[in-house]
């Protein structure tokens, strides 16, 4: 275990103590949120998305030791594990690694080298194999092992035999497959042809090859779903008379009478068992990296769309655009209430299109809309400019484009009819597009994650993976916000940390009965939610009600005390906290010393600093920081895009080849990564995130194709 933590602390480049340190957190049922958070003296300071990576190779480094384990056990029960075997086990790196060692000794179904030790034939192959300067040729040797009773008619019989073996012990040898392997990945090329004739949207992959050393995420997707569905046949071409060399090298004994017999098992070997099998492997490896990268980089996307900037306390009318059943309308209040909805046809006529105007006017006056929110789906063209339109007879009244994606797998499920029994589906999508505007993240949460759409061929990643990094993403973003412990919903509430679905409907449950929360200990009184589940989740949840105003904020029901007397020894009041006067508590608390107030506190420096800030700004939002949304009150058409023009505009998605970008006319623009900066970067997140508000310059519009070519160089 040792061995794991110092790895771990390799990798991490950190004390090999906080890696222990968090391991028996972990071990002890804790959650990353509440470690990051609560407990930085025992790990140093590692955020969020540093304390997962441990936790995923902690995970891995200890299935590949129990793995060790195993395979010594069953190596040692066929009286095999020897000294150097034992040592080689234990310094295997990967998993890949350690089977390649146990492979020899994995019980094998029925192949030609099993059926030609059944004949006897083994010792012949060994005789072969030991390539004694005077022994006598193979063919010769052959002559003894001939036996029609055991089916070997004649020596090319006894020596076709010997051959299988030997090719399967070659197959099996770790230090052969490794070689092979190591001249694969650094010199097959992947190669793609058309399966057929018909045109799709894989022909870029019709005529293409690549090293596999330098195939990119998206093209090993791409051509994956390719060959999937039909339309492409990918195969691995590589080196064959390199890699028969590399076996020769290691099993060829030269001068000896058995040279030109071996040389032609290593080809024998290498095409009919090492070149197939480890082209599957390579393949697999290849889609699992593909997947790694892809998962890693939805998560990188999903996180800064959860956390953009809400647009809070204004009543705001949601817009779900539509052809044939129509653009539903809902207008919620600052609170997220449904006012009144409506449905419009604006795409139907001129007359409809006015009484659409007329309709959403009276609307907006009525319930005192001050922002209106479109989803980007079909028709958004056609509702961006008739809500132009519109706000031209609404001075004051400003939009925006939200990302619709998910609204529908929400708006047709069973939490959407729970929670808005008395509309039917399609209206229940124009209230969620409504609350994305007014607080992304409390929207969001309620959709699964994978149907949010910001990353790429995310349908195709294995779901456990995907679902387990992007949940975690959910779970970080709605902990470094904080919970209003009286009005978040049951989804919402869930994504607490410590909490499960079964104890967030317990708390909305209590509260529906009981009334608003008071104070934080009152979580103890909600069923099955006991001491663990509420030192987990408790410095996450707000309770503005409360009279004790450390309820308010992220400070820890266990740092209370520690709070109090940071308060006393530094001259301030609990009535003091938030308010202008104790802005100046970090600089008393600096000139007092943190290292001694924290001793004289009974917390941690860490902890004693985020306490400061807290109480400076109890309860703050780390999403108030970040730049404000782009609120629009007019509308660019494709047409009036220029090379040249300088535009404001928002990030939509980041994938491996570039930025895609609203800069408002329905159309989204892409940077190409060679467009992102002046430096070489290997991905477009180095440098930008979703929901990002950019500069960018047109570069080319392709009317007839609907492509907008962007830059951010010099912009």
């Amino acid at each position: 275990m040792d061995h794991i933590f110092t790895t771990l602390a390799q990798e991490l480049d950190c004390d090999a103590r906080y890696v222990e340190n968090v391991a028996s957190l972990l071990d002890a049922g804790n959650t990353i949120p509440f470690i990051a958070r609560y407990r930085k003296e025992a790990h140093g300071g590692m955020d969020d998305t540093r304390l997962r990576r441990l936790q995923t190779r902690l995970d891995y480094l200890r299935s590949l030791q129990a793995r060790r384990e195993e395979i010594c056990a069953l190596i040692s029960a066929q009286t095999e594990l020897t000294d150097e075997l034992s040592a080689a086990i234990e310094h295997a790196e990967t998993l890949s690694a350690l089977e390649d060692i146990y492979r020899p000794y994995r019980p094998k179904r029925r192949t030609r080298a099993t059926m030609a030790k059944e004949k006897g034939l083994e010792p012949l192959a060994d005789e072969i194999f030991a390539q004694n300067s005077n022994a006598p040729r193979p063919e010769v040797l052959a002559e003894r092992y001939v036996d029609a009773e055991k089916g070997v008619e004649t020596a090319q019989d006894a020596l076709a035999g010997a051959s299988d073996i030997l090719a399967e012990r070659f197959s099996d040898d770790a230090a052969i497959r490794g070689d092979v392997r190591t001249l694969l990945q650094r010199s097959a090329r992947l190669c793609s042809r058309a399966a057929g004739e018909e045109d799709s949207v894989y022909r870029l992959y019709y005529e293409f090859s690549q090293p596999v050393s330098k195939l990119q995420g998206h093209q090993i997707l791409a051509l994956d779903r390719g060959e999937r569905e039909g339309f492409l046949k990918v195969t691995i071409e590589q080196d064959e008379a390199a890699a028969v060399q590399a076996i020769r090298r290691r099993t060829v004994r030269p001068g000896s009478p058995a040279m030109a017999f071996l040389a032609d098992v290593a080809q024998d070997c290498f095409s009919r068992l090492l070149a197939p099998s480890l082209e599957r492997e390579a393949r697999a490896e290849l889609t699992q990296r593909a997947c790694a990268g892809a998962i890693e980089n939805f998560a990188l996307n999903l996180r800064p769309l959860l956390m953009q900037p809400p647009v809070r306390g204004s009543v705001t009318m949601g817009l779900d655009p539509g052809y044939a059943h129509g653009c539903k309308v809902a207008v919620v209040d600052a609170t997220g209430k449904v006012l009144d909805t409506a449905v419009v046809y604006p795409t139907f006529s001129a007359r409809k299109k006015q009484e659409a105007i007329d309709t959403l006017k009276t609307m907006c006056r009525r319930c005192g809309v001050r922002h209106i929110a479109i989803g980007n789906g079909t028709a958004s063209r056609e509702t961006e400019q008739m809500t132009v339109e519109l706000l031209h007879e609404l001075p004051g009244v400003s939009y925006m484009i939200v990302n619709e994606a998910g609204a529908s797998v929400y708006s047709a499920s069973e939490l959407a009819a729970e929670e808005f029994p008395q509309y039917d589906v399609n209206l229940r999508s124009a209230v969620s597009i409504a609350r994305r505007l007014q607080d992304p993240l409390a929207e969001l949460v309620k959709i699964d994650p994978k149907a949010i759409g910001v990353g790429q061929y995310q349908h195709d990643m294995p779901e456990k993976q995907l679902s387990a990094a992007l949940e975690g993403v959910v779970e970080d973003c709605v902990n470094a916000v904080g919970v209003n412990l009286n009005t978040a919903s049951m989804p919402l509430l869930r994504q607490v940390a410590g909490l499960s679905t079964a104890t967030a409907k317990n708390i909305v449950a209590y509260r529906e009965e009981n009334g608003a929360f008071s104070t934080r200990r009152q979580l103890l009184k909600v069923p099955k939610l006991g001491p663990k589940a509420f030192e987990q989740c408790a410095g996450f949840l707000r309770v503005p009600e409360s009279k004790n105003i450390l309820d308010r904020t992220g400070v820890h029901p266990e740092s209370y005390d520690a709070a109090q007397k940071l308060l006393t020894l530094c001259e301030f009041s609990p009535a003091d906290v938030g308010t202008p006067a104790i802005a100046q508590l970090p600089q008393r608390a600096a000139a007092l010393g943190y290292d001694k107030l924290a001793a004289q506190c009974g917390c941690g420096n860490m902890t004693l600093r985020d306490i400061a800030k807290e109480l400076v700004k109890p309860g703050r939002d780390p999403r108030d920081e970040l730049p404000a949304p782009i609120l629009r009150t007019d509308v660019l058409e494709l047409k009036d895009l220029k090379p040249g023009m300088i535009l404001s505009g928002t990030v939509r998605n980041v994938i491996d080849f570039g930025v895609f970008v609203d800069i408002g006319v329905h159309q989204d623009g892409l940077v190409h990564i060679s467009q992102v900066c002046n430096q070489f970067i290997k991905h477009p997140s180095e440098v930008v995130h979703v929901g990002n508000v950019v500069q960018v310059k047109v570069l080319e519009v392709d009317e007839k194709r609907k492509r907008i070519s962007l830059t951010m160089k010099g912009v």
